[in-house]
């Protein structure tokens, strides 16, 4: 069975509190996008994962589809051995969800291919173990999430998204989340994404941030220049997607020559 695993853009992201646990409520919403990875799943003898093209750099055991694969066959112990086998072509460290896509994929088709039966309220659950934003692309529709990013509400986009180009930038550095959330400064938000996303796309510029943008571009200022260059070659829109380092730009019409760093146009 082969999926391809899609990645995401966060449109807006506001960190309005530091909770005791340590982890940070945010409100954003969550855009899927179609660079995707390849991943494959195959009845085996015994379980095996193997991986070309962008090389996760740790061992198999702590790759992320691995984790949701055991974690699968603990709550499910009918589930067999597989040989699972992901391409890589979403950059991890950019902001975009790739490895939390590619999680999410493995129970949607270890659900498949074992006839489990599972519905997405109980992948979504499932999921939320692995990672705060692994349930959004179990539903991989446009949604607005809060919370830690696990809680979502399916949200129709008004301003027409689609009738927009995309532009995606992955500059040569990567932002750890980790970093990124130590140097941001919680703060409640002042508007509603949820109706900000109403307003003509062209009015986003002064009116949806995010709010990681004020300490990850003065630590990588490259970051921050190729935001520039998104609006001087035309974007309408401009951000950077979740912690970073990737950036996209909305367009009304493609540049006619790739961006540095270009990875996706749509």
């Amino acid at each position: 069975m082969i999926t391809h695993p899609n990645c995401k853009i966060n449109i807006g992201l506001h960190v309005t509190s530091r909770r005791p646990d340590g982890y940070h409520e945010l409100e954003t919403v969550f855009y899927p996008i179609m660079l995707c990875d390849t991943l494959s799943i195959d009845l085996a003898n015994d379980f095996r994962f193997s991986q070309d093209g962008i090389v996760v750099d740790c061992p198999d055991e702590e790759n992320i589809c691995v984790k949701a694969y055991r974690m699968m066959r603990l709550e499910y112990p009918q589930i067999g051995d597989v040989h699972i086998h992901l391409d890589k072509k979403i950059p991890f460290g950019a902001g975009l969800g790739g490895g939390s896509s590619d999680a999410a994929h493995v129970i949607t088709m270890v659900n498949e291919v074992f006839n489990l039966g599972l519905d997405t309220d109980t992948m979504c659950r499932l999921a939320k173990r692995i990672g705060a934003d692994c349930p959004f692309f179990i539903q991989n529709r446009p949604c607005y999430a809060s919370g830690i990013g696990d809680q979502l509400e399916p949200i129709v986009c008004q301003s027409p998204i689609r009738n927009y180009k995309i532009v995606l930038l992955k500059p040569p550095v990567s932002v750890s989340t980790a970093d990124a959330y130590r140097g941001v400064k919680p703060h409640p938000s002042t508007i509603d994404l949820r109706e900000a996303l109403k307003e003509p796309i062209e009015s986003w510029r002064d009116l949806i941030v995010n709010d990681f943008e004020a300490t990850v571009f003065p630590k990588y200022p490259i970051i921050g220049d190729l935001k520039g260059q998104l609006y001087d070659k035309g974007a309408v829109y401009a951000s950077m997607s979740g912690s970073g380092s990737a950036l996209y730009g909305f367009f009304k019409e493609l540049p006619d020559e790739n961006l540095p760093c270009e990875i996706y146009r749509r």
